[in-house]
């Protein structure tokens, strides 16, 4: 696989597990990044889970900037969205 020419281009290409595969970050759509959101935010609750709110509020951020864009994929935003986005979503590179 070729190494990412830019910072942005490695974010995209960032494998995410949804829909049963594995498919990079750059190719989810406003309908995966909805249900990454809610799945994060059903999992919120007491104790340990709470952790997992900063995350969840992330990606709902994320739908909010998608949907804000006119974006169908998060390919679409514009690379500082997404470069701003990363750590909100627990991406790491």
């Amino acid at each position: 696989m070729p190494e990412p020419d830019t910072p942005v281009d490695a974010v995209l290409g960032t494998l995410v597990f949804i829909r049963g595969a594995n498919r990079p970050f750059g190719e989810l759509t406003l309908d995966d990044v909805r249900m990454r959101a809610a799945e994060l935010k059903s999992t919120v609750g007491v104790g340990p889970t709470t952790r997992v709110a900063p995350i969840a509020l992330g990606w709902a951020t994320l739908v909010i900037e998608m949907q804000r864009a006119g974006a169908e994929t998060v390919r679409e935003l514009p690379a500082e969205t997404v470069l701003e986005l990363r750590p909100k979503l627990w991406m790491t590179l």
